[in-house]
Formats: C-alpha cells, sequence, structure tokens
C-alpha cells in the first residue's frame, strides 16, 4: 500500500569458478522508493547469499494502482558481459483521497451568489466525483454545472455553484444563509455491483450565503431626518417667511402722508391735488449695429443701450459658431455719430470647446485666450476703452475641437458667445 513498506528477497548464487563480486541496482517504475541491502556482494565458487528488497511507495498520485514491473540488475566485476535482470511484479494497493475548497467560501448578495468549487484527486486512481448542494430550512436554490467529474490521479477540475433566495430582504441587518456541500466520489460500477457506501470517499465543504438589505440602515436615519424636516418646514418656518413677507408688503404699499396737504390731498396753497410722482420724459435707449464677419466665416452682433445725460449704457453681443479645425471672425460695429467707452467683458465657452479666441477694440488688440482654459470669462475696466464710429469690436476663434455641452453629446461646431458693455455716447 502506498505510505506503508514490504519487503522480498533476492538469492544470488556464484556459479562460476572464479571469487565474484556483484553490484546490485533496482531498475523500471520502482527505482525511486525501493533498495537493496546489501546492495553488493561477494561470493566464493559455488556459494551464494540472499539481499533483501524493500518496498516503500509513497501516498501520492504519482503512483498509480495496479501492477508494477519489479527488476534487479546484477553487475559481475570480473565478467561484466554476464549480467543478468530478474524480474517480479509488485502489486501497488488502492487508496482514494480527494481535496476540494470553495472559492470565495462567504459571498454576500442581495438575492444571489456565485460560487466556484475546486477539487483535486489525491488517490492514485481514477475517480468520478458528483457534487450535492444542502441547507437545512430549504430557502436556497442551487444550480451546479457541470454536476459530476472524472478525475486521474493528480487531476484538478472546477464546476461552478449558483445559490439564490426566495425572497429580497428590504431592510435590516444581513441574513447569513449557512449550507454544505457534499464532495463525494459517485458509486463505480463493479462486476459485483456497486462499491459499497462506506467506501465512499467524501470531501463536505461549509459554505456560507450573506443575503444583504436592499436599503442599508443608515438610509432609513436619512428619510427620517428628511421627513422631520419637511414637517418643520411646512409647520413652522413656511408660516412665519409668508406672515414676514405680508407684513413687509403692506407696509410698503401703505400710502405715507405728504407734507403740505391736508387730509384729503389738496394743498392749501393751490387748492389743487398734491403731484407725488414726476412725469418727465425717459431717455430713448441706445442702439448698436449688427457686424458681418471677416476672415474664413462670419459672425453677428448685437447691441442696445438706454440711460441719460452724457451718455447711455449700451451692449453688444457677438454670437459665433466655428466648425472643427477653422478660423472665424465676429464684428460689431460702433453706430455712426457714437462713441462707445467699453468697461465690461464677457466671453462664454460653455460648451468647452478647444482652440484660441483672440478680442480687438478697432486696432488694438485686447487678449488673445486658449479656449480649454475657461467656461466663462469676464474682464472690467475702470477707465473706458473707447472706440469710435464705424470702428469694430471683433472676436475671432480658431476652432481646434468642439466641446461636449450638458447634453453629453460632443458638439459638432465650437460655440463661442463675447458679451460687450459700457456707455455710449454722442461724438463730439
Amino acid at each position: 500500500m502506498p505510505g506503508g513498506t514490504a519487503s522480498t528477497s533476492l538469492t544470488v548464487r556464484n556459479d562460476s569458478d572464479i571469487v565474484e563480486a556483484y553490484r546490485l541496482e533496482v531498475v523500471g517504475d520502482c527505482a525511486a522508493w525501493t533498495t537493496v541491502e546489501p546492495d553488493r556482494v561477494s561470493l566464493y565458487p559455488g556459494t551464494s547469499e540472499t539481499v533483501t528488497i524493500r518496498l516503500a511507495p509513497p501516498r501520492s498520485p504519482q503512483v498509480r494502482a495496479g501492477e508494477v514491473p519489479l527488476a534487479v540488475r546484477l553487475l559481475p566485476t570480473e565478467h561484466p558481459e554476464a549480467v543478468r535482470v530478474p524480474e517480479t511484479t509488485v502489486h501497488i494497493g488502492e487508496f482514494r483521497e480527494l481535496r476540494a475548497e470553495s472559492a470565495p467560501r462567504r459571498r454576500r448578495g442581495w438575492l444571489r451568489g456565485r460560487y466556484r468549487l475546486a477539487v483535486r484527486n489525491e488517490g492514485n486512481s481514477p475517480v468520478k466525483v458528483g457534487f450535492t448542494p444542502a441547507q437545512p430550512g430549504e430557502e436556497l436554490r442551487f444550480d451546479v454545472r457541470p454536476t459530476g467529474l472524472e478525475l486521474e490521479p493528480g487531476e484538478s477540475s472546477q464546476v461552478r455553484l449558483r445559490v439564490r433566495t426566495g425572497r429580497p430582504v428590504w431592510f435590516g441587518s444581513p441574513v447569513t444563509w449557512p449550507f454544505t456541500v457534499d464532495v463525494a466520489e459517485t458509486a463505480a460500477a463493479e462486476a459485483d455491483g456497486a462499491r459499497p457506501e462506506p467506501d465512499v470517499v467524501r470531501a463536505p465543504l461549509d459554505v456560507e450565503f450573506v443575503q444583504i438589505p436592499i436599503f442599508p440602515k443608515w438610509l432609513l436615519a436619512v428619510l427620517a431626518a428628511l421627513l422631520a424636516l419637511l414637517l418643520a418646514w411646512f409647520m413652522l418656518v413656511r408660516p412665519a417667511v409668508r406672515s414676514t413677507a405680508k407684513e413687509a408688503a403692506d407696509e410698503v404699499a401703505q400710502k405715507r402722508p405728504v407734507p403740505g396737504a391736508d387730509v384729503n390731498g389738496q394743498n392749501p396753497a393751490t387748492g389743487g391735488a398734491q403731484q407725488t410722482g414726476g412725469g418727465g420724459k425717459s431717455p430713448q435707449p441706445g442702439a448698436g449695429a449688427g457686424g458681418t464677419g471677416t476672415g474664413t466665416g462670419t459672425g453677428s452682433g448685437t447691441g442696445t443701450g438706454t440711460g441719460g445725460g452724457g451718455g447711455q449704457q449700451g451692449s453688444a453681443t457677438i454670437d459665433l459658431q466655428t466648425g472643427g479645425g477653422e478660423t472665424k471672425t465676429g464684428t460689431y460695429t460702433v453706430p455712426k455719430g457714437k462713441t462707445f467707452g467699453i468697461t465690461d467683458i464677457v466671453v462664454a465657452n460653455f460648451q468647452g470647446d478647444e482652440g484660441v479666441v483672440t478680442i480687438n477694440f478697432g486696432e488694438r488688440k485686447v487678449t488673445t485666450i486658449a479656449l480649454e482654459t475657461f467656461r466663462n470669462q469676464d474682464y472690467h475696466w475702470v477707465t473706458p476703452i473707447r472706440i469710435t464710429e464705424n470702428e469694430t469690436v471683433t472676436v475671432q476663434v480658431t476652432c481646434a475641437k468642439p466641446g461636449t455641452p450638458a447634453t453629453g453629446r460632443q458638439a459638432q461646431e465650437c460655440h463661442e458667445v463675447l458679451n460687450v458693455s459700457g456707455v455710449l455716447s454722442d461724438l463730439r
């Protein structure tokens, strides 16, 4: 039996007419675990000696069960050509052993878990292996693929195990479902029937499936806190805010008494009604003209203005769309007879385009910016930058790569918007 020892004997006889020495060597499949004691003998003519052959096969799948030839080579020292190789047969006993493991041993999931069951045949004969999962309460359902394996000695293989619960756990603590997988040798058909049950080799596995709740505990606390905040808002804060706002509106709307007027609103000096509001004419809003594009494309600009006195507040917007790899220029032209004192500009790159934008006021270059460095950029001047009639505000865009707006889909063209603000006054 592998793991044990056995011995036999060999008798060596010298039939020559001289003293002869013999060296004994074990050859064949048994040589690795077989020894001869002694391994060298010296005999007179006509004499013999018996040596012992000890066999100690290891308990390993490498030592296959069955008939194994055993041979011993006898090498004479004086007459090497008279070598002899006596042979016999060794019967290696059969032993069966399985090793199994689950990867992982514990799996977490909402409804199902997947495992890999690895099994190795540690015996010295072929074996058929089956897998039988079991759970005491039968709350779990199992699926093993494949259901059986045939393994040679020393061979390993894997099967997939799927575990599924009948219903989810919505709230609360995780639920642990322990179960076992019986990895066992299936009964092999023999001439006189199946192998008896006590000889069946098993490698049972203890496995766990931890079913986690759909909604964790902390979510309940958050929902309770949100509900408390909503109730506090509607019951306490909102009524107080509405009451304060109503009182403030009533106070502003209340008519204030006018000095020099009686309770009927009559002025005693004039005998007429007291005038409480101005009736002056409001200034006309200013207007800016749109410009045409230059370079390899076109852009559009519009302007408006309001104010009074020596000048009026004005603004102009240039909206420019440029294809990838192209350069386009948009302009705004100061109206005839006007001077535009620019104090503020805002550049919008809301798509996140890549490229270069250059801004000019008349013949003066104000700035050049890489588009990828900003989404919105603004500049302000305490002393206005003045440009006169027929001069232009110019924005030139070189589009290297259109960006991706809030829709999540990349744009086909670069899209930039320039807004210029300042004081639009008459040319003197």
